[in-house]
């Protein structure tokens, strides 16, 4: 377990003065480990208590991290991504439409990940209905959920998205400069065969998707997109959903009450498997030995 401290700002002001500070001591977007507002405009940012730890922290990892600390009532951010300077898409509970300062909170987190050269942050896993936007500076921003599109992903040429109580994933191209300006031009690129597509891996590794169905997984590959292509499919019960994976290692697993919509009452996530661990080869080990385990830790419904 890493050693973590939450860091709380009042204003948005004060927090673009702390992840600068954050920055100079040598935090990268690794060690951003969860982000929540809470509707009175404070933004609660979990960071590694040892700055030495950063370097030791996956994707993989954060999203198997539970907060048990007592903040309230706050709503967390899934993950930020600056597509372009000027362009931010985030993902989170879809309550932070109700804060003011969610908008800006992403803006800054942008900001942030420009002065590293990184592109993109992940957080932790925590139970909400999705929510994902599209900003272009503090005072414009579309809730792409209102229409149905959540768990947005970049991806070559575009974005990549759900939608709600559909079995189809959706490709949205990017224009000449770099931005979107017709959000109504979604394109179904693939139909799931497992039913309703109910959660979407949080990053591309390796131009490869992995789609969460209300009666499996599906692998795709999306190097071609609009062209999307499947590597393989494993009928699975149990709740059993793919956050995301370590690189070239183990698959970040959590759980939930299927629904049509997605996954309810979502556990932070488990990690299972070793290096080279297949979609396939994570199917049989959760329905098999491992399964009680991977339920026990995530406290699995089935």
């Amino acid at each position: 377990m890493i050693p973590k401290r939450v860091l709380r700002f009042p204003n948005v002001p004060t927090l673009l003065r702390g992840v600068t500070d954050l920055r100079r001591a040598g935090i990268t977007p690794r060690g951003l480990l969860f982000l929540a507002v809470d509707l009175a405009g404070t933004t609660y940012l979990g960071v590694p208590e040892n700055v030495d730890d950063v370097e030791k922290i996956k994707v993989g990892h954060k999203l198997s991290l539970a907060w048990k600390e007592d903040l309230g009532q706050v709503y967390y951010f899934d993950s930020v991504h600056r597509l372009t300077d000027k362009l931010v898409l985030f993902n989170g509970d879809r309550r932070l439409g109700n804060c003011a300062s969610a908008v800006e909170v992403a803006v800054v987190v942008s900001m942030f990940l420009k002065a590293t050269s990184a592109k993109n942050v992940f957080f932790g896993c925590t139970p909400h209905q999705p929510g994902s936007w599209l900003a272009r500076g503090e005072d414009d921003s579309t809730a792409m959920h209102q229409h149905g599109y959540v768990e947005v992903v970049p991806a070559a040429q575009g974005l990549i998205a759900r939608r709600t109580l559909d079995e189809h994933l959706f490709f949205l191209p990017c224009g000449e400069d770099g931005g979107f300006s017709y959000l109504d031009s979604w394109l179904e690129v693939f139909s799931s065969p497992l039913g309703n597509i109910l959660m979407l891996e949080r990053r591309i590794l390796g131009n490869r998707l992995v789609l969460t169905c209300e009666r499996g997984l599906v692998e795709v590959n999306v190097a071609g997109v609009p062209a999307v292509r499947e590597l393989r499919r494993v009928e699975l019960t149990g709740g059993f959903g793919i956050v995301g994976r370590v690189d070239q290692g183990a698959f970040a697993v959590t759980a939930g009450k299927v629904e049509p919509w997605g996954l309810d009452e979502l556990k932070p996530a488990v990690l299972i498997g070793a290096e080279g661990t297949t979609l396939t080869e994570l199917a049989e080990a959760l329905s098999r030995g491992r399964r009680q385990d991977a339920q026990a830790a995530l406290g699995a419904k089935t």
